[in-house]
């Protein structure tokens, strides 16, 4: 257990395991950096694996502010420079995919090798000329209830949520533990990330990113259903994509074997 602090004061909890060129896996949105921990054994004989929580997750500070997809970018900046790492991949699983692009955007590829992007698409809201639009916030109505569900009864909001996110139902004892996760996120700090987050549309970006990309798209997911991770591998200079027929949103979760082997082969590629 580790902490850096952000330029603006903020403590950012990160663990990390294993030697070699750094792995930074970035989580999504209510969740924190130990969703990961079914993968991250293995993926540390391979590098050094470095799960940091973001701001108002899991065991970093929950500020009353910063919860800007462009703020969560400049914490990982902060991460970066603060243990000093270079050739990183980072890797990006739904909400840690705009944060990445956001870094990309504002840094360049200062520190970055190459990244993995898990399931995100590149536009939440959807409009007469683009359908890839996320599941249950889709618009600013749909958002807005979202968000009163989630305000009104959270237990039941992340259960519901925890079961979307995975086509594999987690054993009861790891359903508990990722709930309690979950639970250390307060309301506030979720609300405010997602009303950012969700309004935000990466495809004027995507594809003028030049780093090496590798896609990770779940056929079985619930949360994007009709094809935005697709459109992302389909549009980056550098990027490929890699299906994963029995996963949803939670790859990691549902196919943790190939989604090492798929990981672990991307890392050891030889970069020009």
């Amino acid at each position: 257990m580790a902490e850096i602090t952000a330029n603006d004061g903020t403590r950012l909890f990160y663990e990390e395991s294993g030697q070699g060129r750094p792995l930074v896996m970035i989580h999504g949105w209510t969740f924190s950096g130990r969703f990961f921990r079914q993968v991250v054994p293995a993926l540390s004989k391979h590098a050094r694996v470095i799960t940091p929580d973001l701001r108002g997750h899991g065991r970093s500070d929950k500020p009353g502010h910063g919860y800007r997809v462009a703020r969560l970018a400049a914490d990982l900046r902060d991460l970066l420079t603060a243990l000093d790492l270079t050739d990183a991949t980072l890797l990006g699983w739904s909400l840690g995919c705009p944060i990445i692009w956001s870094y990309l955007e504002l840094f360049g590829p200062d520190r970055v090798r190459d990244v993995v992007l898990v399931e995100q698409t590149p536009k939440q809201f959807q409009t007469a000329e683009w359908r890839k639009a996320h599941a249950q916030s889709f618009d600013q109505a749909s958002t807005a209830t979202m968000l009163m569900q989630m305000k009104a009864d959270p237990v039941k909001f992340d259960e519901q949520n925890l079961t979307s996110c995975t086509h594999v139902p987690p054993s009861e004892q790891e359903k508990l533990f990722l709930l309690g996760e979950m639970a250390l996120s307060p309301v506030e700090a979720r609300a405010a990330s997602m009303e950012d987050h969700t309004v935000h549309d990466w495809r004027d970006l995507l594809p003028h990113i030049e780093v090496p990309a590798l896609v990770m798209v779940a056929k079985q997911d619930k949360v994007f259903p009709e094809g935005g991770p697709e459109w992302v591998g389909e549009h980056m200079q550098n990027a490929r994509t890699i299906d994963f027929e029995d996963s949803g949103h939670m790859i990691f979760h549902d196919e943790p074997e190939k989604f090492v082997a798929v990981v672990t082969g991307f890392l050891g590629e030889a970069r020009g």
